[in-house]
């Protein structure tokens, strides 16, 4: 290993990112908090409001302060060539704001992802949820964790499923056939609509068994809550069983995946064929 080698950083890495990840979600409170707050449609239709803005240009600020010369890809900003960041061997990849539906409904479910992409695989992952105060973080062989405000990060893990009904996650907006198709198919358990990669965040701590995703996400959408899943010991896949990879492709969307925690169940039987 050499010195910019950046597994040998991320000990020094992670609380930078993680009191990173609480300013802007500090940012992004004091918005929430106003009348009113401006609200933009991308070109995907999808919402953009101030708050994403005011997180990302923090978040990019901070990243390129630090001494580590690493491109930063983001939601905010993802017009970056495939053939400009596919030279990219170490990169940020962040969502300012995830779940910006929910922050505009008024809802909880948003959180602040930061994820460090080493050779396609992220290495380091926070998570920063701006009502709760929560904070999950990861970093490639330093496990996981979760921590309030200023108190003292505890180690976190996956649960195992034993005899009990599967607590399973899965997000408000996305009720479909394919959906309920697979729930059935599991047959008795408890539903949770959760927004956002709050849901990964909960199978990492053992509160949900069981998080399928069908329908369209990007990466800097999953790459954070990866990382924390992975190192909570649960897993974080395709629905070949393969974990997912970043910048290998001209797109930036993800394939349907599914996060689980305890591997004695087979949950890739439940998952419909893809239209």
């Amino acid at each position: 290993m050499n010195n910019n080698d950046p597994i040998l950083h991320l000990s020094e890495l992670l609380p930078k990112v993680i009191k990173l990840a609480y300013e802007a979600g500090d940012k992004i409170m004091k918005i929430r908090q106003q009348a009113s707050y401006d609200v933009e449609k991308k070109q995907d239709d999808s919402p953009v409001t101030e708050a994403d803005y005011a997180s990302h240009n923090h978040i990019i600020k901070g990243l390129n302060d630090l001494p580590q010369d690493w491109p930063v890809l983001s939601e905010e900003d993802p017009d970056i060539t495939f053939d400009m960041r596919q030279q990219w061997s170490t990169y940020w990849l962040i969502d300012p704001l995830d779940g910006t539906r929910d922050f505009i409904a008024g809802r909880e479910t948003f959180s602040v992802n930061i994820a460090l992409i080493h050779n396609h695989q992220p290495i380091l992952g926070v998570i920063q949820l701006p009502v709760t105060g929560e904070c999950f973080s990861a970093a490639y062989n330093f496990g996981a964790r979760k921590q309030l405000l200023d108190q003292e990060p505890k180690a976190i893990q996956v649960a195992q499923l034993g005899s009990r009904p599967p607590v399973i996650s899965v997000s408000g907006a996305r009720k479909n056939d394919r959906l309920k198709n697979l729930l059935a198919s599991i047959g008795h358990h408890e539903l949770i609509y959760i927004g956002s990669s709050i849901k990964s965040c909960r199978v990492a701590e053992g509160e949900v068994d069981f998080y399928p995703c069908l329908g369209p996400t990007s990466e800097w959408d999953t790459a954070a809550a990866q990382c924390i899943v992975e190192q909570a010991g649960g897993y974080f896949t395709d629905v070949k069983g393969e974990k997912l990879r970043y910048n290998e492709r001209p797109t930036l969307l993800n394939p349907w995946f599914m996060v689980y925690g305890d591997n004695s169940h087979d949950w890739y039987q439940h998952i419909p064929k893809e239209d």
